[in-house]
């Protein structure tokens, strides 16, 4: 089939959520309320992180990456949704959508890696911890962040690209309320052959081989945890890594679901709904783990905002 001119057809359709005024307006108040609550518990936790030499280690640094990442992550979906619901518009042109294609998967890919290494951290800060500071260095830790910012740059492009050499269909309605890119490769009148090759392909690199070594680091976490002899030690070694734990699971297991959903009942409401948890709860969720279960953190949220609130008073005074 003749590809379509891109002037033609430059334009999707993301047919979102609803159709009902009611409902959109209510879900409006919803997406907004959790993106600027998602943005600023993630920038509390990265000014907290910068701010105390206290936090001045490898498990924060690595801490206020991923909420730099969440922080995109949510920013690629939701305030083109919002914009949407707010202007009763549907549209995205061609190249907003793959942008919001290469942005997620860029920000997806991420969170993946930190998460790995991550879990590398705590694997040698628990089964290692005589050495843990001379291996998990200054150096080696922003070399790890950096590589993992390179890797998933890089990483994003490839599924991207692919996209660009097919053509599609007069009919570009996109179920979803962003860019995803498995229902972008429906729509194509072309073949999506090397398009889904490379998809697997950079999923098993990029998604499965980080979650084998998070694995591993956590078999061999709870190992050593077991062979610790106090049920004290036991709870101290586990608290070291409880919240990064509970983020891994969050994070895979919200992702599963969208998965498996999707599997099951292709473009279905549940899937849809499954992607919101997967795109905005998870990203919303991280600084509240991370900071009602560490001390120090709560700790440094505490001299940020004490900061804050001074400083906003005397703007008020000065204003006034």
């Amino acid at each position: 089939m003749e590809r379509e001119n891109q002037t033609e057809a430059d334009n999707f359709i993301l047919l979102g959520f609803t159709d009902d005024p009611d409902l959109q307006s209510l879900l409006f108040g919803l997406l907004l309320a959790m993106y600027l609550v998602t943005v600023l518990g993630n920038l509390l936790i990265i000014l907290a992180v910068i701010s105390d030499s206290h936090l001045h280690m490898p498990m924060y640094f690595l801490l206020s990456n991923l909420s730099l990442a969440d922080i995109g992550f949510t920013s690629t979906t939701i305030p083109k949704a919002l914009r949407n619901i707010h202007t009763h518009s549907k549209g995205i042109t061609f190249a907003g959508c793959i942008s919001q294609v290469y942005f997620f998967v860029l920000f997806g890919c991420q969170d993946n890696l930190l998460l790995t290494v991550m879990a590398y951290d705590r694997f040698l800060a628990i089964c290692h911890p005589l050495h843990y500071v001379v291996i998990m260095n200054p150096r080696l830790c922003l070399l790890m962040a950096l590589g993992s910012w390179l890797v998933s740059v890089l990483g994003s492009l490839p599924e991207t690209l692919t996209v660009l050499r097919l053509s599609f269909c007069t009919k570009l309605k996109i179920p979803h309320f962003f860019c995803d890119l498995p229902e972008v490769l429906k729509l194509a009148c072309s073949d999506t052959l090397i398009n889904n090759v490379v998809v697997y392909t950079v999923t098993i690199i990029l998604g499965v081989f980080p979650l084998s070594g998070i694995l591993f680091s956590y078999s061999q976490i709870f190992s050593s945890i077991l062979r610790i002899s106090s049920a004290e030690g036991k709870y101290k070694a586990f608290s070291t890594c409880g919240s990064h734990l509970l983020v891994v699971s969050l994070f895979y297991g919200t992702g599963l679901g969208v998965y498996l959903s999707s599997a099951a009942t292709p473009s279905s409401r549940m899937g849809l709904m499954a992607s919101v948890l997967y795109t905005m709860l998870t990203p919303m969720l991280n600084p509240f783990i991370y900071s009602l279960r560490n001390r120090d953190i709560k700790v440094a949220l505490g001299r940020v905002l004490s900061k804050m609130v001074p400083l906003s008073e005397s703007v008020e005074a000065h204003l006034s």
